[in-house]
């Protein structure tokens, strides 16, 4: 079975550890190897560099401009739905379990 979440712009992705622990945000922009820049605009996640290795990739990604603005990634996240998507997946269900 073939990778498929890759850390692209637009790839949505739970922070893992840290103020934020538990919300979702958006890839906006790669950095260099172990950071990028995120945005959360739903989920009150300012934008941040935040290192690789506390995210947690899904597999939803968003279709918005490389390094787009707040409002551009706030508008591509409504137009996806992705909070619904988001939680009627399995993965937030667990967690909403826990």
């Amino acid at each position: 079975m073939p990778f498929k979440r890759f850390v692209q712009s637009g790839r949505v992705a739970l922070i893992s550890n840290g103020a934020d622990k538990g919300k979702l945000v958006s890839i906006v922009d790669i950095i260099d190897q172990t950071r990028v820049l995120v945005d959360g605009p739903t989920t009150n996640v300012p934008r941040q560099a935040i290192r690789i290795n506390q995210l947690h990739l899904t597999k939803f990604r968003l279709n918005f401009p490389y390094s787009g603005a707040t409002r551009v990634v706030r508008k591509a996240w409504a137009a996806a739905n992705l909070d619904e998507e988001w939680a009627a997946s399995a993965w937030a269900q667990k967690q909403e379990a826990k």
